[in-house]
């Protein structure tokens, strides 16, 4: 009865597994497929949070890991600051702590001084390798872990430009450009660019982060001549019954659509779809606010 026991309690221990990776991949493989938009630091904060969340899943196979960074990465990638972890989530020890608190003060110093702004690649840097350190100090509790250095290392990086910033004297009528743009590297092809728009709890109107992705999507599709159609899909979480949420799904991908109309978007190229609770982007049990799942993915054919 014990060997019976034992081999169902690891029987469960990989199912529960295989749900924990199959929730992260999704939530990853959106993030590796999302179209960045807002800032630059915005936008090399998702770049650096895919890196990060890719390494999780796929060599680490740390799932819960990689799905919390990947979640964060989607934000960024829309167009949203997140900022670094905050250290009382994490179970780190006493000591840790003590060491850790006036580094994460002296970053969000240096980033709330023009950080984002006048360095937004190291920024971004700065920021992803400070929540490395945290997540790789609570599996190690008592050695020097490999994120450390490298995020002590882009803080001084960053707090030298900030430090070394000179305001200019803005010359008369004149235009001043956004410093440290991200350098196009030209349009990506059609069948890879996603974009995805997310709402707040049982809201289909376009929040202001929203707006961004919006303003995006008709710059891109303005500006290209090889694009046949726009599809945009409503989703929601599970939270409420599912015929409410296949109606709020419907309006969510009908808002979008209406947002786009309003940017000069064409009407006929536009096709939604609402999927209402299913094909979530992170599993969740019935009943369950997950705020990545309240979103419409908008793709382009």
């Amino acid at each position: 009865m014990f060997v019976v026991k034992r081999i169902c309690a690891v029987a469960g221990l990989l199912l529960l597994a295989a749900c924990s990776g199959a929730a992260s991949n999704a939530t990853v493989d959106a993030l590796n497929k999302a179209q960045a938009t807002g800032s630059a630091f915005t936008k090399n904060l998702a770049t650096e949070y895919r890196r990060y969340a890719n390494n999780e899943q796929n060599q680490m196979l740390d799932y819960a890991d990689a799905l919390h960074f990947a979640r964060k990465g989607l934000a960024a990638a829309s167009g949203i600051v997140v900022m670094p972890e905050v250290l009382d989530d994490w179970d780190l020890s006493d000591a840790n702590l003590i060491e850790m608190t006036p580094d994460r003060a002296a970053l969000v110093d240096a980033l709330e001084a023009g950080g984002r702004e006048i360095a937004p690649d190291k920024a971004a840097v700065a920021q992803t390798r400070f929540d490395c350190w945290a997540e790789q100090q609570e599996e190690s509790w008592n050695a020097d872990v490999p994120c450390k250095g490298q995020f002590k290392q882009a803080l001084r990086e960053l707090q030298a430009v900030v430090g070394e910033r000179q305001p200019p004297a803005p010359a008369p009528e004149t235009f001043m450009p956004p410093v440290a743009a991200v350098p196009d590297q030209g349009p990506v092809p059609v069948e890879q660019a996603m974009f995805i728009v997310f709402f707040d709890w049982d809201r289909f109107d376009v929040t202001s982060g929203a707006n961004d992705v919006l303003d995006a999507v008709a710059q891109e599709v303005n500006a290209r001549q090889d694009i046949r159609g726009i599809v945009l899909v409503g989703h929601t979480d599970t939270s409420g019954p599912t015929d409410y949420n296949d109606r709020l799904s419907v309006r969510r991908s009908d808002s979008v659509r209406q947002g786009l109309i309003a940017r000069g978007v064409p009407a006929g190229l536009i096709r939604t779809e609402a999927r209402g609770e299913n094909e979530l982007l992170v599993q969740t049990p019935d009943n369950v606010r997950e705020p990545a799942n309240r979103r419409a993915q908008i793709t382009l054919e």
